[in-house]
């Protein structure tokens, strides 16, 4: 039930009836019709631009539009008063019979309350985090694989069918150093004195690979040159690293439908495929870029290489795709990867990279543009930086990793839920500064708190009145009579619920996932202040001395827990049962 919608299409109908006689012109698109809360509540329950946007291809006079509108929608019993404010917008108050309504029908429908049909089935695929597979997941990870789990779950709730997917970056040099580094492990499982050079990886957590990579060939290695180890170490190496990788998310509650090897492109013909296919239409060709900004022509040789025309799909300038060498850049394999997913019938793609990624937006939006001929869009969300606090001080570095804090250092601190709640709790391309003290807090100024502390206090609800031989469970709730929810603060909460479908279609639609933890801290703000207003008004306790009474005001209650666990769900936290 989306009782938004319900009201827009009430709106729309109004609006075909005003054609059928002639008040408004026919051959109107109604599509940027909107019926949303109004930014003061004061000015009633749900608020339409119909008039607003209307006027001018109908050549008449907003206001009166809005007047003709307001008298028709007058006709629907739900609708108690429309008044036009302002130079044509038209503010509408419902009967208490729809809120209350609305209570019954958030508990027969539970959890599937909010789920929408927008994405109508359409494959979406989803690939965060992708980190190299050098070692664990650093904080920075950990922002990014919370934001596209969560907006892989706020599709999925909104109608798309969702494919998670991990890209493992393991056909670059890294892996090499990793091998490399691993080895000098092997060497001290051996009694071996060793030294970490500029650019190897010294952390902790390559001691026991080191031990393991020992048990498995014992001495074959040792002393032995690179060309006989690297291949082997490399493999090995890269599978422990995965499985590492594998065990923080699974800390974090992540998993994912597909792993996808960088490596699987290499000598497969994939690349050379997705490179013929650009060839094709005349987007591949030989040629000298211009210097970079800053260079100078001293220090700047001009070099012919294989470039992808990408300016031709919105880039700034054409991207290399072979070296004069003959060898692939970066690029390349990225098309591939790209290329794959189209091929595998996506019909839209998102990819959740880091800050650091920025440039690299217009030339992999130009590569799908140009490889689907346009027909499958490609959204890049950027996770920024995270900021470590513990009391107001910087966080220092693990000594595990050795140059950065781990997810299992955030995780082992303040938990999953909370670790989720919080980096979701700001828009993903801000600056997020996470106090771990802070999240710990227990008052309205930590939102995870005070979202799970509403939770948690319904169940005491529901406890209290199973003491006092309630009947609290879905059905009999929602089988109560609902008139006595009359209190303008219980029809406030019940709209405040009728919110929560809207901004589902809405946080899909903009792929914005941080808008259903802004909505669950207003909606536990709600219920708090519904809570608290009962220590003074009895009538808006929720146990009543009248079983019948009790069951309406829990009714209430229970439907706002409903929303709050479905939007945590959404976000991957656990709604608290209580409160410790």
């Amino acid at each position: 039930m989306n009782l938004f919608a319900d009201i827009r299409s009430t709106v729309v109908d109004a609006l075909g009836v005003m054609q059928a006689d002639g008040s408004l012109p026919i051959g109107l698109s109604f599509d940027a019709v909107t019926v949303e809360p109004p930014r003061d509540a004061a000015h009633g329950d749900m608020a339409t631009n119909a008039a607003m946007v209307l006027a001018k291809p109908a050549g008449l006079n907003p206001r009166v539009i809005a007047e003709a509108l307001a008298v028709r929608l007058l006709a629907d019993a739900r609708i108690i008063s429309a008044e036009v404010a302002g130079p044509g917008f038209l503010n509408l108050r419902l009967a208490p019979s729809v809120w209350q309504s609305l209570v019954a029908a958030v508990l027969r429908d539970g959890t599937a309350y909010g789920r929408a049909d927008l994405g109508q089935g359409q494959k979406v695929n989803v690939e965060y985090v992708s980190a190299n597979p050098t070692g664990p997941l650093h904080v920075g990870h950990t922002r990014g694989a919370v934001f596209g789990d969560a907006l892989a779950s706020l599709l999925d709730f909104a109608g798309f069918d969702v494919t998670r997917e991990y890209y493992i970056n393991d056909g670059g040099a890294q892996v090499d150093v990793l091998a490399r580094s691993v080895y000098l492990r092997y060497l001290e499982a051996h009694g071996r004195s060793v030294e970490f050079e500029d650019g190897t990886y010294p952390g902790d957590y390559l001691v026991p690979v080191g031990e393991d990579l020992k048990a498995q060939v014992g001495d074959a290695y040792v002393d032995q040159p690179e060309d006989v180890w690297l291949k082997e170490v490399r493999s090995f190496s890269t599978d422990r690293m995965m499985a590492l990788i594998r065990e923080d998310l699974a800390a974090l509650g992540v998993e994912m439908d597909v792993f996808y090897s960088e490596k699987s492109l290499y000598g497969t013909g994939r690349i050379e495929a997705a490179i013929d296919d650009l060839r094709s239409k005349g987007l591949i060709y030989e040629g000298v870029l211009e210097p970079p900004k800053g260079k100078t022509p001293e220090d700047w040789e001009p070099r012919e290489q294989t470039l992808f025309k990408s300016t031709a799909h919105g880039d700034d300038v054409d991207r290399p795709v072979m070296k004069s060498d003959g060898a692939w850049t970066y690029f390349a394999p990225d098309i591939a990867y790209h290329y794959d997913k189209i091929s595998r019938g996506f019909d839209a793609l998102i990819d959740v990279f880091g800050a650091d990624h920025g440039g690299y937006v217009k030339r992999m939006k130009a590569a799908v543009s140009a490889l689907s001929d346009g027909n499958v869009p490609l959204d890049i969300k950027l996770t920024q930086l995270v900021k470590l606090f513990k009391n107001g001080e910087p966080f220092k570095m693990s000594k595990r990793a050795g140059t950065f804090v781990t997810l299992r250092d955030v995780v082992d601190q303040v938990g999953p839920d909370v670790t989720r709640f919080v980096m979701l709790f700001r828009k993903n391309d801000a600056i997020l500064d996470f106090d771990f003290d802070k999240v710990l807090e227990q008052s309205r100024e930590n939102p995870v708190f005070y979202v799970q502390y509403a939770h948690a206090r319904v169940a005491s609800v529901l406890r209290k009145a199973t003491e006092a031989g309630i009947a609290v469970d879905d059905a009999s709730l929602a089988s109560a009579d609902m008139s006595d929810l009359g209190h303008p603060a219980e029809l406030a909460m019940a709209a405040k619920i009728a919110e929560w479908p809207r901004l589902v279609e809405t946080a899909a639609r903009t792929h914005e996932p941080h808008r259903v933890a802004f909505y669950l801290y207003e909606l536990a703000g709600s219920f708090h202040s519904l809570w608290n207003r009962g220590n003074d008004d009895t009538q808006l306790r929720f146990v009543q001395d009248d079983p019948a009474t009790s069951q309406a005001k829990i009714a209430l209650a229970r439907s706002t827990a409903i929303v709050i666990a479905s939007g945590l769900g959404i976000l991957g936290v656990t709604p608290a049962q209580e409160m410790r």
